[in-house]
């Protein structure tokens, strides 16, 4: 079932029982499982594959093409696959999930949240209000990925991650000058577990180590051994991560 007012290409495809918003358009080949539910205003564009019983929020937009500026230093020209929802996802209100991005199911992007191309984001991961994952990336299963926090391209997050509101991470430590950066971006790590305080700085290519943490307001400028505590600017040691705040602790 469909608004008369949205345009559903011929050669889109809609599960049963999936419902379609006022003033969408649903591109050329375009596949939408069972049982979704799409709001207003809101463009799937060509190819993209959405699984059953995902929300698609007003005004969302799915499966689009990244912009190359004349002088972008990571955006490339390249020939992208389809954009892949699996089941159950949501996506809020004016999101953006790029052309060649895959959610794992169950992943929630949140209002205003944005997911670029070639990344890779794993089951039941919430990506928060506003938050940004640049190209490239990989962030695994189970992670909360906080409101305004920014995931520099080129970055990996593994499973059980935590990055709270406001936490910047960077790839660039020529700062934006001379050719020569370009050979040496490099995205941070954060290992399985690892968690990230508010406002915190990770400089280019820095490691998270397992169960780390950071404490809000540090910045990283080296890499942080697994099951420690850091602090401060620059962050150093404090002392290890307590025993009953280790992951493998956590009731299952």
């Amino acid at each position: 079932m469909h608004s008369t007012t949205s345009i559903i290409d011929p050669e889109a495809r809609l599960g049963e029982g999936t419902e379609i918003g006022h003033f969408c358009v649903v591109a050329k080949g375009a596949k939408l499982g069972q049982g979704c539910r799409v709001g207003n205003h809101v463009i799937i564009h060509a190819d993209t594959v959405i699984g059953d019983h995902v929300r698609i929020d007003d005004h969302a937009v799915v499966g689009k093409s990244p912009m190359k500026a004349a002088n972008s230093a990571t955006t490339k020209e390249q020939t992208l696959p389809a954009a892949k929802i699996a089941d159950g996802c949501i996506i809020g209100t004016a999101a953006i999930v790029y052309r060649g991005a895959t959610l794992g199911p169950r992943v929630l992007v949140a209002d205003l949240a944005a997911v670029r191309e070639n990344v890779t984001i794993g089951e039941k991961t919430i990506v928060g209000w506003n938050a940004y994952v640049e190209p490239d990336c990989t962030v695994g299963s189970f992670c909360k990925i906080e409101s305004a926090a920014y995931i520099t391209a080129y970055s990996k997050v593994g499973d059980y991650c935590f990055i709270a509101p406001g936490v910047i991470t960077s790839n660039d430590n020529f700062v934006g000058r001379t050719e020569e950066r370009k050979k040496h971006f490099k995205g941070v790590t954060v290992e399985r577990g690892g968690r990230i305080g508010a406002g915190s700085v990770i400089l280019p290519g820095k490691v998270i180590g397992a169960d780390a943490l950071v404490a809000a307001g540090s910045v990283v400028s080296r890499n942080v051994e697994p099951h420690q505590i850091v602090a401060g600017v620059p962050a150093r040691k404090l002392r290890p991560v307590p025993p009953e705040q280790l992951l493998d602790a956590q009731p299952k």
